[in-house]
């Protein structure tokens, strides 16, 4: 009766909460003689925890108790100190449930202090490395569930449609001029992501390809290049949200058609530029995405082609306020985005791409 109650709970919560709005992106309309190009943002900032992490930590947590994973007496435990940990925390504390991130003492205050407001405890390791041996330690010695996104996050998406991320893209695009995408951009964090939009266009039979943008430092690129799984960096990334130093569980390399990687100081550019252009601020992984995407319509706007191309405005720029958008933070990060700022003002002018 519990499990019942809880899955109930959920599910209320979701119908509660209306879809996330798909922007259009203002782009110059002069820039290509006789072709159209549209860029369109998934604005999941409007969900109720902020992010895009909010339709994983939906799944994950509907995954386990379906499972058989959780009860009433069970402590969460995941290894996560970004967007993932806020909406998880929100998801244990609708269910009266205690959660713990694990994350390494080196997160900033402002994350701390965002899990926190979701009724999160957070427990510190010395290292990025060591969150998920101390996450699957923390699960037995409280007799808790780990609930490990990196490994759950493409299963416990139902990647063929029940109003996924994949289904509201399409859903939303059918009256636009170019309903069927040539692209969709995303950034890998979990991989579940672009796995669930990956399956979903194979599934669907949509001619749209899936381009994995990926920042410094990832293990995601390299290995997509190589064709292996082992690949480890040693590195955390620098962008928040997206990039991992090994190659996680939930990454799927077979739905991805193509993969850019993005200088760290791109990102930064890009999500600065974004945040001017729509008069709000926008997340770093955000910058990530967008630098890829303008990318892809530089290459249609040379080939005379005209279409769309949708990438995800994952959160709010207001969440790094003292991180990205703080210049004295970016230098000490060794992080200088003038050169691509540069670039982006160019491309804004007349669509041409370094």
């Amino acid at each position: 009766m519990w499990v019942h109650e809880a899955v109930r709970l959920i599910e209320a919560d979701a119908r509660r909460s209306a879809d996330t709005h798909l922007l259009r992106y203002p782009l110059p309309s002069a820039w290509c003689d006789g072709c159209d190009l549209q860029l369109y943002l998934k604005d999941e900032t409007t969900h109720i925890t902020g992010s895009l992490k909010h339709r994983l930590a939906r799944s994950l947590f509907l995954y386990a108790l379906c499972n058989g994973w959780i009860d009433e007496n069970t402590t969460i435990i995941e290894a996560s100190s970004g967007s993932t940990a806020v909406s998880e925390a929100y998801f244990a504390a609708l269910l009266g449930l205690p959660f713990i991130a694990v994350m390494p003492s080196s997160t900033s205050a402002s994350k701390i202090a965002l899990i926190e407001s979701q009724g999160g405890r957070c427990h510190f390791v010395a290292e990025s490395s060591q969150v998920y041996a101390e996450a699957e330690r923390l699960a037995e010695e409280t007799g808790g569930h780990y609930i490990d996104q990196f490994t759950n996050a493409e299963r416990a998406t139902d990647w063929r449609g029940n109003n996924n991320i994949a289904e509201s893209i399409f859903e939303q695009m059918r009256d636009e001029a170019h309903p069927v995408p040539d692209w969709i951009v995303v950034g890998a964090g979990t991989g579940g992501t672009s796995a669930t939009i990956g399956r979903y266009i194979r599934y669907r039979r949509h001619r749209t390809r899936l381009c994995v943008v990926d920042p410094e430092n990832s293990a995601f690129f390299p290995a997509y290049a190589q064709g292996r799984g082992d690949v480890v960096t040693g590195m955390s990334s620098r962008i928040e949200g997206i990039g991992r130093p090994r190659v996680e569980p939930s990454f799927l390399p077979g739905v991805v058609d193509r993969m850019v990687v993005v200088p760290d100081a791109a990102s930064v550019a890009a999500a600065r530029h974004a945040s001017r252009v729509l008069g709000r601020r926008v997340g770093p992984s955000t910058g990530t995405n967008l630098w890829g995407a303008f990318g892809l319509l530089a290459e249609m706007m040379t080939a005379g082609r005209s279409g769309s191309v949708v990438t995800l405005l994952a959160d709010s720029g207001d969440r790094y306020a003292d991180t990205y958008f703080c210049d004295e933070w970016l230098t000490s990060q060794g992080l200088d985005a003038s050169e691509f700022a540069s670039e982006l003002v160019e491309f804004e002018r007349s669509g041409r791409w370094s």
